[in-house]
């Protein structure tokens, strides 16, 4: 049974208000993007009505069925695998792109949009192959590489953790990321002031927050799973 967003959200909020005390953050620090790959229309707008202000689809398709529905109550992410040639589909929908990891993509991005686009580098910390994305020693190479690509912003990092229940495996992976994010923002690069870490989902939220995170990307544990 699926409870509601509401609901869900008051929890959410709460659990990390308590890790935010322990840690001394301010949870206003930590901004939720509700996953609503594998949920309706219905249920993303259920969403946004329970206070909800930031969505992230998965897929091109999915984000324009929303985005028609609810195009300016939401601040949109992007956090799925970006192809080249969806980038003219979405880039005037979006407000962040999580998922930059190679030339041909930034080069797609700075042509098709006429305003700078706030992106995450996605970096695969974890080094497994199913997972997309930059290894973090090809990182700093790619970001300087992307001084000639105007109309790309870069906010931040972004990861995701090895499905384990080993938290020092999932800590250990969030932490390089954090060092990372710093050693770019040490640079005082313009176009890549990299203030903002994307970790975490329903099952590691916790630990990201604990390690940097600033937007966590929440499906199950917010808006559940319909299908």
């Amino acid at each position: 049974m699926l409870h509601s967003v509401e609901t869900n959200l008051e929890e959410l909020q709460k659990n990390i208000r308590e890790v935010c005390e322990n840690i001394d953050r301010s949870p206003a620090e930590i901004k939720i993007i509700a996953v609503t790959k594998y949920v309706s229309n219905d249920r993303a707008e259920e969403a946004v009505q329970s206070g909800v202000k930031h969505l992230g689809e998965n897929r091109d398709d999915g984000l324009l069925k929303k985005w028609e529905l609810l195009s300016d109550k939401a601040i949109w992410h992007f956090i799925g695998t970006l192809q080249t040639k969806k980038v003219k589909k979405i880039i005037d929908k979006v407000d962040y792109i999580h998922s930059l990891d190679r030339e041909s993509l930034a080069e797609e991005i700075h042509k098709r949009s006429d305003k700078p686009v706030k992106c995450f580098i996605q970096v695969n910390i974890s080094g497994e192959d199913s997972k997309h994305g930059l290894s973090k020693e090809k990182v700093m190479g790619f970001v300087y590489m992307l001084e000639n690509h105007s109309r790309i912003q870069v906010v931040g990092l972004m990861t995701m953790a090895p499905h384990t229940e080993d938290e020092t495996v999932i800590r250990q992976c969030f932490r390089e990321l954090k060092s990372l994010q710093v050693q770019i923002q040490h640079l005082n690069l313009p176009y890549a002031p990299c203030k903002e870490l994307s970790m975490g989902m329903s099952n590691d939220y916790r630990i990201a927050i604990e390690e940097g995170a600033t937007f966590i990307r929440i499906g199950s544990a917010l808006v559940g799973n319909e299908q």
